[in-house]
């Protein structure tokens, strides 16, 4: 019988790095989940919501948390949907058979990027270092996303949504994660006090 191997998280190596941050900020690797790529009209769009837990959002670069994780406005009539309570297979067999009769599509896009979850009263200053968009909360505010560049990287940006404003949601390519990890970094060195660096 062959072993079953369990996927590495791209940003596994990162992990100490992380920890190592200066006060004021935090950077964690997020699990990874089921990642669905949803394409359906206005049809469809309240059959997905008893399967999904929640209605996608509708209103451009916002997002929605669902009781098994979240769904991203990407577009008028595409949605990213994460679970971390189905597999991808259950997950994309599930939203395929409710979306495909209407001429919807869900594709399973699990391995397409990883997550990163930023957070602290410095979060918006470091961010600002390499990304363009106005991140103040009376612009961005929680619940807000946009598909932008952090460090000249691709990334899904979305605004947490919690207690706090300062806390973002970043999704970016397994193959640029080691990148914007190292670019992260090297920009949190301006916020590290002398006598830490």
């Amino acid at each position: 019988m062959a072993d079953t191997l369990s996927p590495v998280h791209p940003l596994h190596a990162w992990r100490e790095a992380f920890a190592a941050l200066p006060d004021g900020l935090e950077i964690t690797a997020e699990p990874l989940v089921a990642a669905m790529d949803l394409r359906l009209g206005r049809a469809a769009v309240e059959a997905v919501t008893d399967v999904l837990g929640a209605a996608v959002p509708t209103v451009p670069n916002t997002w929605v948390a669902t009781p098994t994780g979240r769904i991203i406005w990407l577009g008028p009539d595409e949605w990213l949907v994460h679970s971390d309570a189905h597999t991808p297979t259950e997950l994309e067999s599930r939203l395929r058979g409710i979306v495909a009769p209407a001429g919807g599509a869900a594709v399973d896009v699990s391995a397409q990027r990883t997550g990163l979850r930023l957070a602290g009263p410095l979060v918006r200053e470091l961010l600002a270092l390499g990304c363009s968009l106005d991140l103040h909360p009376s612009v961005f505010p929680p619940g807000a996303c946009a598909q932008t560049t952090v460090g000249q990287v691709g990334v899904v940006l979305a605004a947490a949504r919690a207690d706090t404003d300062d806390a973002f949601h970043l999704l970016v390519r397994p193959s640029f994660a080691g990148h914007l990890a190292a670019w992260l970094l090297d920009a949190a060195i301006e916020f590290t006090p002398e006598e830490q660096q």
